[in-house]
């Protein structure tokens, strides 16, 4: 998970609290071992080698299908094999001290595009060599999620799961009051820009502040398929909607798109969601139902 998860329980039971927590944590574990792209004995590090995957795990199936689907909502903006060049900005960085060069970013970008996916029921494979997959803009969110439905299993109706910015209420508070959830600064991750009020939805924000290349931070995690670069206008996007994995995959739809293009792709979700755009030069955009600053 490379972050800390931190899980709330209110229940007038303790025992059932701390199983649940506990039951929580190891699905967390479990379906994070599916899911990595870092453990080449993981379902993705075992495609990401082979170039081909039978019988791809449930978990697997259900994240892969969503990110194809955010995909064609954005456009390609957000993309499962853009792997190839974040992997080419860790490496560039750490042997050059600075960004890869147009030629570089060309030849990666020919092998990146989630056309040459194949995805059926029984099969995921690639088409072209070189491919890889990186779930990292919508695996989390889908783990929150999955973490979430276990304590619902043990009996929880109160809980809040964080994993490192991807939040997940289950119902509200014990006493009725909605959980409070804060947006960072984006430059001073330390404050908080505003607090929301969240009881059964879910939050997420994709930002250029905590991993990135340079201290600029023009290079960073995010990168555009179509241009092999980072968005430059863009410092957050925060998205709230029902549920953890819809929320990382559309935060990071939104960034790559930016302040201008990105609403579109709410507006094609037919759930409901709504998002908070924090732009380099300050700047604050707002969709109409996003939560007054309090």
């Amino acid at each position: 998970m490379t972050t800390f998860v931190a899980v709330t329980v209110e229940d007038r039971s303790a025992g059932r609290a701390e199983e649940a927590v506990g039951r929580a944590f190891d699905e967390m574990e479990r379906v994070a071992a599916l899911l990595t792209r870092f453990e080449t004995g993981s379902a993705v590090g075992l495609l990401n080698t082979d170039g081909r995957l039978a019988c791809p795990p449930a978990e697997l199936q259900v994240v892969v299908a969503r990110a194809l689907e955010v995909h064609r909502l954005s456009g390609g903006a957000f993309d499962p094999t853009v792997a190839p060049l974040v992997d080419l900005y860790e490496l560039h960085f750490a042997a050059h001290g600075g960004p890869p060069d147009e030629a570089e970013l060309r030849d990666v970008r020919e092998i990146v595009g989630a056309d040459g996916l194949r995805f059926e029921d029984d099969r995921l494979s690639f088409d072209r060599t070189g491919m890889a997959l990186s779930l990292d803009g919508i695996a989390k969110g889908y783990i929150v999620d999955r973490m979430v439905e276990t304590l619902a299993a043990c009996g929880v109706r109160h809980a809040l799961v964080n994993a490192g910015g991807d939040v997940r209420a289950l119902g509200s508070r014990a006493d009725g009051r909605p959980w409070r959830v804060g947006v960072q600064d984006p430059r001073r991750p330390d404050l908080l820009v505003e607090t929301i009020d969240v009881a059964d939805a879910a939050v997420a924000t994709s930002g250029d502040y905590v991993r990135f290349h340079d201290v600029e931070r023009r290079h960073h995690h995010t990168v555009v398929p179509a241009t092999g670069r980072s968005p430059e206008a863009i410092a957050s996007v925060t998205v709230r909607t029902r549920t953890a994995m819809d929320a990382d995959a559309l935060a990071t739809a939104v960034f790559a798109l930016g302040a201008k293009d990105g609403p579109r792709v709410l507006a094609a979700e037919g759930a409901p969601v709504e998002a908070l755009v924090l732009t380099r030069d300050g700047g604050r955009h707002a969709t109409a139902r996003w939560a007054t600053p309090r």
